[in-house]
């Protein structure tokens, strides 16, 4: 499958700005053949809304929803997005998965990371799934999430083959080795992909690192983003990395019986 990432700098709380920038995207990348666009986490909104959120949050059915359920008929591909999503009195940072026939998977983000996303958004409560995008078993996790290794080793037993990562990453030297190590050793780990995209810029006064990339089930950096906006665009197979998988066994080799976690 052709999977395209954008890196993107967000307009700040403009959120018919990013669907169009998002959009503008989704036809150059359907142009060159891509099935799949991945772009960031809040990408929808701007990440540095803090209060904001109340005002910007929409729910599943909302115009941010119908307008992404449209792109991605108008351009023949499934189209992955984060968003501040309002359920009731609560706000959560989400990432959605619109197919072209306008099925839908969501997850919200199971870690806040910092007192600021903690004051604007609920944390999510359900741990992320597995669902085929043109027939590969996919999931999604939301930035932090992806620091964690259960959340990714989770999505890997149960099946997933690429794992999709809308990010907020900011500037920073901890910030790059965990774009440039920790995210191509989940790869490795979990014998899977990993599609990282990250903001890039300024928005206010947070400055995003970028560093976006796609990643092989071997750990290889199939493609990365430097500091500006960017398009990669990457055929993945499965199926070609099987000699990989076969010599780093370590789904096969667990002892799960052993670890004590808690």
């Amino acid at each position: 499958m052709l999977i395209a990432l954008y890196q993107m700098q967000p307009l700040v709380g403009d959120i018919p700005g990013n669907l169009g920038k998002i959009a503008q995207a989704a036809l150059a990348a359907a142009e060159l053949g891509a099935e799949l666009l991945v772009t960031p986490e809040l990408a929808t909104s701007g990440y540095a809304q803090g209060p904001g959120f109340q005002k910007l949050a929409q729910d599943r059915e909302g115009s941010i929803i119908d307008a992404l359920r449209e792109m991605a008929a108008d351009c023949g591909m499934a189209i992955c997005t984060g968003f501040p999503e309002r359920d009731g009195s609560r706000v959560y940072n989400t990432a959605v998965l619109v197919r072209p026939d306008g099925s839908a998977e969501f997850t919200r983000k199971i870690h806040l990371y910092g007192e600021a996303e903690r004051a604007a958004f609920a944390v999510g409560q359900a741990p992320p799934s597995v669902f085929e995008v043109n027939g590969i078993r996919t999931g999604m996790v939301i930035c932090y999430d992806v620091e964690f290794p259960e959340t990714v080793r989770s999505l890997a037993l149960a099946g997933a083959e690429l794992v999709l990562v809308p990010t907020a990453l900011p500037q920073g030297p901890v910030s790059r080795r965990i774009a440039e190590t920790l995210v191509p050793t989940r790869a490795l780990e979990n014998g899977l992909f990993i599609a990282y995209a990250d903001l890039c810029g300024q928005e206010g006064q947070m400055t995003y690192g970028g560093w976006s990339g796609i990643y092989a089930p071997d750990g290889d950096v199939l493609a990365r983003a430097g500091a500006r906006e960017t398009l990669l665009v990457v055929d993945i197979d499965p199926e070609g990395y099987a000699e990989a998988k076969a010599q780093n066994p370590y789904l096969r080799d667990r002892r799960p019986g052993l670890y004590r976690l808690g």
